[in-house]
């Protein structure tokens, strides 16, 4: 067989690869969720509230004169308590540790919600602080899902709390 043969050959081999390769990467087609329906995810890492006390003179004169502060604090965080509604309906309701060997780090959550496209009342609560009940931190967001649509909550007190978007 000639040069020219088996280059044109090859080529048309790899072509045909490609082709084929190409085909099969957009079939069958997949979808991650079903027509018509949108994702909401509650997603945030958040660290809870330290316990903190007052030291008395007396305490703080035991102390060497570098190591005197006002405050002591835990280093074990409180886990969080968090509850998501969807249209009147609690969907989720979790308590959350908090990370670390020491339990000193943020608490995580991420969830996952499909709803069919249309509007939806989302109300989340969350208590932070060693509290035994309610919350620390509360928020409610109607929100219209068009279909394929990634909505998010998030939380950070320094912007105020839940943010939606």
């Amino acid at each position: 067989m000639s040069r020219p043969l088996r280059l044109i050959l090859g080529t048309a081999v790899m072509s045909a690869l490609i082709l084929g390769t190409a085909a099969l990467s957009a079939w069958p087609s997949y979808r991650a969720e079903p027509e018509g329906t949108g994702l909401v995810r509650l997603s945030f890492s958040h660290g809870g509230q330290k316990s903190c006390r007052d030291l008395t003179e007396a305490e703080q004169a035991k102390l060497p004169a570098n190591m005197r502060r006002k405050q002591v604090c835990d280093r074990q965080r409180p886990p969080l308590y968090v509850e998501l509604d969807i249209d009147g309906a609690t969907v989720f309701r979790a308590v959350l540790p908090p990370s670390g060997i020491a339990g000193d780090g943020p608490s995580r959550v991420y969830e996952r919600f499909v709803l069919p496209a249309g509007p939806h009342e989302i109300a989340v609560r969350l208590r932070d602080s060693a509290r035994p009940e309610g919350f620390d931190h509360d928020a409610v967001h109607r929100v219209d899902l068009a279909p394929d649509q990634s909505f998010a909550i998030d939380f950070n007190p320094a912007f105020g709390g839940f943010i939606f978007h």
